[in-house]
């Protein structure tokens, strides 16, 4: 993932769960982040997919379970277009 998409990432995970110091990492899971719910987390993918430009297969959304699974999922999507 490129440092600008890295940086976007971060603000839409900074603005989603109201943190603005938070550090994204690849071992960064939901169990890490407070108020990272399965309602966040739909509301998390639906942002990504449009800020990105990308859309998620619903296999793909439920193999994700690190910020760093995400990072190579966007990744690889964005190479795809």
């Amino acid at each position: 993932m490129t440092p600008e998409a890295l940086d976007k990432l971060t603000l839409i995970f900074r603005t989603m769960f109201n943190q603005p110091e938070l550090v994204l990492s690849d071992n960064l899971s939901a169990a890490d982040v407070p108020g990272w719910d399965s309602l966040k987390h739909v509301s998390l993918v639906v942002t990504i997919e449009a800020e990105f430009g990308v859309r998620f297969a619903n296999s793909e959304i439920a193999a994700l379970a690190s910020v760093g699974d995400l990072t190579q999922l966007i990744s690889a999507k964005i190479e795809q277009a």
